[in-house]
């Protein structure tokens, strides 16, 4: 059965594994990263596994459309046809192949934002979503802000450079952005493409757009994110790897060689992480029983496994979660309550707490609440 976070509010108890703490591993023999910044990141469980320089404020060219696509794709109506604004898609650099007239979704805008990089696309979906680039750069800097996004400010829906050093960020702010967008699965399936077929125009016909981010060729493993190059940032990505039941997020910038980067970066990382068995704080807990042959029965939260850093599983924290009493018959089996399981801070897993014998009913009338509540009461203070 499920359990309602009312009953929750009742716990019997909530017990500890051991108190989590920030942790910080990093890779040995990677002097030959080309970045001028760069880390690698686990979103789920907040840790950094390798930085160089990754809180110093640099431009981050079109990895910028991150932060512009999720934005778009907070709207509704993502797949009503509209007209581009023809003043907003008249900007240099890379396009999805806007012309003036042409009719688009805002899910082709996001789209033509993440494969191709277009410039064209940012700026026609800002115009769309706020009315002007201008407001739609304030939206981006409001939820940066709200992000914690601490070291990074946007000047541009793109990524283009501007001429007063005020478009900024970090890899450890992109390597946090990009662990949230890769929480919205429309953001997630998008960047995961290496090509993709939309029809749009004036009339709408058939076209493809290509990725360009080869490392999803490179490796089976990369399931995103997105790429960058101004002349002033330089060569910038974002990628994730998803490899050993766990995913990793890492961000370069200002990086030459920034494919055989991501690739050493990932080969070393993941060596830090190994699936890990955890352990609910006690083996056996007791749930009280209504109407049954015994008063109490035995359950548990079993064990559960994760993908963590090596030899971190200790750190693992537990909330345990038990119904205040249930009412016989109660099967062996049945769910009375749940353990929830924490490291650094973030929620790692939920488990079921099952019944480890059952008991069948006994008594005719099932009592009220207040009754039940009072002979509990009486027993504590009898």
């Amino acid at each position: 059965m499920k359990i309602s976070e009312r009953l929750a509010l009742f716990a019997a108890a909530i017990y500890t594994v051991a108190a989590a703490g920030a942790i910080s591993a990093r890779a040995e023999d990677l002097s030959e990263i080309s970045a001028k910044s760069a880390v690698v990141y686990n979103a789920e469980t907040g840790e950094i596994l390798f930085e160089k320089n990754a809180r110093q404020r640099l431009p981050m060219a079109s990895t910028t459309k991150i932060m512009s696509a999720l934005i778009v794709l907070e709207e509704d109506d993502l797949d009503e046809k509209f007209t581009v604004d023809s003043e907003a898609i008249k900007i240099e650099g890379s396009s999805m192949g806007l012309t003036e007239g042409d009719k688009v979704s805002l899910r082709d805008l996001v789209c033509g934002m993440l494969l191709p990089s277009g410039n064209d696309a940012a700026n026609a979906a800002a115009v769309k979503v706020a009315g002007s680039v201008e407001n739609f750069v304030e939206i981006m800097n409001d939820r940066a802000e709200e992000w914690g996004l601490e070291d990074t400010h946007f000047v541009t829906p793109s990524g283009l450079d501007d001429y007063t050093d005020e478009h900024y960020s970090t890899a450890y702010d992109m390597a946090r952005l990009a662990g949230i967008a890769m929480e919205d699965p429309d953001f997630r399936a998008i960047c995961g493409e290496e090509r993709m077929k939309l029809s749009f125009g004036d009339p709408p016909f058939d076209r493809w757009l290509m990725n360009t981010n080869k490392l999803l060729k490179y490796s089976d493993d990369i399931v995103g994110i997105k790429t960058g190059f101004t002349d002033k940032a330089k060569r910038c990505l974002v990628s994730a790897c998803d490899r050993k039941g766990a995913e990793l997020i890492c961000v370069t910038l200002n990086a030459p060689d920034d494919w055989n980067d991501h690739m050493r970066l990932y080969d070393r990382c993941f060596d830090f992480l190994s699936e890990q068995r955890i352990y609910p704080p006690e083996k056996e807990y007791y749930v009280d029983v209504v109407g049954g042959e015994c008063d109490k029965i035995r359950c548990s939260a079993g064990t559960a496994s994760a993908v963590l850093l090596n030899g971190k599983a200790e750190n693992v924290t537990a909330e345990i979660f038990i119904e205040p009493f249930v009412y016989a018959p109660v099967a062996p089996g049945a769910v009375v309550g749940r353990a929830d399981y924490y490291y650094n801070g973030k929620k790692l897993m939920q488990t079921e707490i099952t019944a480890l014998e059952g008991t069948d009913y006994v008594r005719c009338a099932k009592p009220s609440l207040w009754e039940f509540y009072r002979a509990k009461l009486a027993e504590l203070f009898d």
